[in-house]
């Protein structure tokens, strides 16, 4: 009934706002376009205009996948509390993390599409048109638990925006079931990433029983990093409230994801190189080099140090309660993980080839601009999704005939 309301209201919501809001919005864009030219290259030209070849077959594309597959994921740390466990504290902050979850997988499946060199490829993916070939391929599993998982991060929120938006309390009965799918869902698709690099036996690099734990708890840490320095931005720019025990919650939840990576990283390098053998030759090129070959030795080692530096700052309780030590730990952390899970786990899989052959692996200008374009329309998806979300939780936006409560809830938005 109200349906055509929520949509042009929706469309205002996106399109409002005051300057610094459309300078945001301006600058994704231009990034977007930026990026679009690049692909428009990639596809004129084809891959070989990419750092990579029949050796390094996955590069920054792919990495950037894996990344953020784990970003997805980690919205269960406040779905799960909010939704499951009762956790009044998460309530405001659980549909941003769902909004999260929806731009990170958008981004997942662009990066996937650019990587498989044009969107006319898709099609071998789809049932009764290519070949998915499920239930044996991993691959096929990926496909199905991103697609479904995007499926119900955006259900879920939308179901409860439109019963907030036509004036009534969500019915528990028609989400929660959901709710706890979500949940079960959210670590099989980073469980199933994992399998993929782990079920080959090829590549001895990846082939080792923590890779699945190593990605949740990466997952878990970076996830929450983000999510905090998003919802200090967003309680900083508009009325919307959030407590600050979602911050200590979540800081906490990142401090001790983190120490367990690091702790996982730590047993990994002890495995590799405590009692080297020719299947540690992956791990040697990445940690130091072969020969003249050293081209993610610098990423690697970045990434180590800023790992360490933040987590020893979010392990002091007193600096972690503090937002100005806590914000630039959670941005470093995330970049930290981002280069280690990115650059630093999936390129060393190809180097050496399961010949012996050294091949390095460097992204082009082509790849970073149409990395940068993918990762602009995440943000804009995520901002417009914010943007929508926000007055109708705090009750400025509602349909024709529902009362609104009082206040400057609509006004205050409309500037930010």
């Amino acid at each position: 009934m109200h349906l055509k309301a929520f949509v042009r209201d929706a469309l205002l919501s996106a399109t409002g706002g005051g300057r610094a809001y459309h300078l945001w919005m301006g600058s994704l864009t231009l990034v977007m376009l930026v990026g679009g030219y690049a692909y428009g290259v990639q596809l004129r030209e084809g891959l070989v205009v990419t750092g990579m070849s029949d050796h390094v077959s996955w590069g920054l594309y792919i990495s950037n996948f894996t990344f953020l597959v784990g970003l997805a994921a980690a919205a269960v740390m406040l779905v799960l509390p909010a939704y499951v466990l009762g956790d009044v504290d998460f309530a405001r902050a659980v549909l941003i993390a769902e909004g999260v979850a929806v731009a990170a997988l958008l981004m997942c499946l662009a990066f996937v599409t650019v990587d498989l060199g044009g969107p006319h490829r898709v099609w071998h993916l789809i049932p009764g048109i290519g070949l998915l070939n499920w239930p044996r391929s991993l691959l096929a599993w990926d496909v199905v638990v991103l697609n479904g998982y995007l499926a119900l991060n955006l259900l879920i929120p939308l179901y409860i925006l439109y019963s907030h938006y036509t004036g009534r309390e969500a019915d528990k009965r028609k989400y929660v079931p959901f709710v706890y799918l979500s949940v079960a869902w959210a670590v099989s698709i980073h469980m199933v990433t994992a399998f993929l690099y782990a079920g080959l036996p090829a590549r001895p690099f990846w082939n080792t029983s923590l890779m699945g734990p190593r990605f949740l708890a990466s997952a878990f840490a970076a996830g929450p990093a983000f999510m905090i320095v998003a919802l200090w931005f967003i309680r900083s720019r508009t009325p919307y409230d959030v407590g600050d025990a979602v911050f200590r919650k979540l800081a906490m939840i990142v401090a001790v994801a983190a120490q367990i990576n690091l702790v996982m990283l730590g047993s990994e390098i002890f495995k590799e190189f405590y009692a080297p053998t020719h299947h540690a030759q992956s791990a040697r090129y990445l940690f130091f080099g072969l020969g003249e070959a050293d081209a993610l030795t610098g990423w690697i080692w970045t990434a180590i140090a800023l790992n360490v530096s933040a987590t020893a700052v979010l392990t002091v309780h007193s600096l972690r309660r503090d937002p100005r030590w806590l914000m630039p730990a959670c941005i470093v952390l995330f970049v930290a993980i981002w280069m280690e899970k990115g650059m630093g786990m999936v390129v060393p899989g190809f180097i050496p080839s399961p010949l012996g052959e050294v091949v390095e692996y460097s992204p082009t200008w082509v790849e970073f601009a149409v990395t940068a374009g993918i990762w602009a329309m995440g943000l804009f998806v995520f901002t417009v999704l914010v943007r929508v979300a926000i007055p109708i939780e705090l009750g400025a936006v509602r349909a024709p005939g529902v009362p609104r409560p009082r206040g400057g809830e609509a006004t205050a938005l409309g500037r930010a």
